[in-house]
């Protein structure tokens, strides 16, 4: 599938790390290093734009060496662009660990990962169909 991109980031366009990858890393397109103390979060730009067919999103995940190593995650997991955001792509950061963590230029901070999705169209009814489940909520499973 090829998708628009407008890249005005100090850095290549992102790109799959092996043939198998779903997603691409997002670099911060910062001109200085940033401090994210423990318990904050910053809005970090990509310096990248994208327009995506209809009914494709991109979302925004976290990198798994960041969170495992240092406690850094993508605050509203995943992020969502929509198919008619033009923007740039800016991702959400905080650090939940309890050191400063330094995110620098080029630093690799999220992967990227389009999907299609659909569209539903609600049928009103009074009840639904019975499943082993059920209403069994968070936790029901593990019994």
């Amino acid at each position: 599938m090829k998708v628009k991109i407008v890249n005005r980031s100090s850095y290549p366009a992102p790109e799959y790390a092996t043939e198998m990858s779903a997603g691409m890393d997002l670099k911060a397109e910062i001109r200085e290093p940033v401090i994210l103390n423990p318990l904050c979060r910053t809005m970090v730009p990509t310096g990248l734009s994208i327009s995506l067919p209809q009914g494709y999103e991109a979302q925004i995940r976290p990198r798994s060496g960041l969170a495992a190593k240092h406690g850094i995650t993508v605050l509203n997991t995943p992020g969502t662009i929509d198919a008619d955001y033009r923007g740039e792509i800016k991702v959400i950061l905080i650090n939940l660990s309890d050191q400063p963590f330094t995110i620098n230029p080029g630093e690799r901070i999220a992967q990227m990962v389009v999907a299609r999705h659909e569209h539903v169209q609600w049928e009103e009814t009074e009840s639904l169909d019975e499943t082993e489940r059920g209403e069994g909520g968070f936790g029901s499973t593990g019994r």
